[in-house]
């Protein structure tokens, strides 16, 4: 890689240099400051006044969106691998809505998908603990998935059971016209949630209202033991924000050579 693109990489890819940081930051605000102004133009009193202001603003801010766009295919080794990235992907759906704009009515609404960009907030400022602490979350969440799968599948077991008896116990004008609806009920009162557009009117109906209830609050214990469990099993990897420009891996450990999915250098340059 040239030695510029390893410089536009750093700067448009990292966060561990001034540079990546400053460049995230600026990026980070300019993508609030978009989504903010999305927000006002959809409050009619606010458009009415400022329209063409706010028009301007959003058509400066993709312009920008689009030379990043554009910078960032440049900068990898394989732009085609960016170009369809989750990322990529996500550059690509909250530049083209105003230019959309042109062609259909009703799209520039669409602009707001800009907000999906904030999940690149993680890695803003080098964040390594909250980087840490997410990668041990998810590798907890996928060794508890089966535990945690059975459990979700025995509560709607237990739900199907209980909003059948429910229709049995109650009539129409309790509300429990139905055994779906029934089902919805229980649904609702196991976690909780209790809308209480659905009510037991009978004295058998309030009892078992009262034991779903009950049984609501130690259920919602069960999965965060689960995880909390595992959690506790995972040791966090030191990684940080460094991107391999051959296939765009992130998380590397830190002082890492080579990308750990491609074995290609990561300071590849000339």
């Amino acid at each position: 890689m040239k030695r510029w693109k390893h410089r536009l990489h750093e700067i448009i890819f990292e966060a561990d240099t001034p540079a990546g940081k400053l460049f995230v930051i600026v990026l980070l605000i300019t993508i609030l400051l978009s989504v903010v102004f999305v927000a006002l133009e959809s409050v009619a009193s606010i458009d009415a006044k400022y329209h063409t202001y706010l028009d301007w603003a959003e058509w400066i801010i993709t312009v920008l969106f689009t030379l990043e766009y554009i910078l960032r295919i440049v900068c990898v080794t394989r732009p085609w691998k960016y170009i369809f990235s989750f990322y990529g992907i996500i550059d690509l759906l909250s530049t083209f809505p105003k230019y959309l704009s042109f062609f259909l009515a009703g799209t520039h609404s669409l602009v707001a998908l800009k907000a999906l960009r904030l999940l690149r907030v993680f890695r803003i400022l080098k964040l390594t603990k909250y980087i840490r602490e997410s990668s041990v979350l998810v590798i907890a969440l996928r060794t508890s998935r089966t535990k945690i799968s059975v459990f979700i599948f025995g509560v709607l077991v237990l739900c199907i059971i209980f909003g059948t008896l429910m229709y049995l116990i109650e009539d129409n004008s309790s509300g429990f016209t139905s055994i779906p609806r029934s089902i919805y009920w229980c649904i609702v009162t196991l976690t909780t949630v209790g809308y209480g557009d659905i009510a037991p009117q009978t004295p058998i109906g309030q009892l078992v209202a009262s034991l779903i209830m009950i049984m609501g609050y130690g259920i919602i214990a069960v999965p965060t033991g689960i995880l909390t469990a595992e959690m506790s099993k995972q040791k966090p990897i030191d990684t940080n924000t460094q991107a391999c420009p051959h296939c765009l891996t992130q998380s590397h450990k830190e002082g890492a050579i080579y990308c750990h999915h491609c074995a290609k250098p990561l300071n590849d340059v000339d």
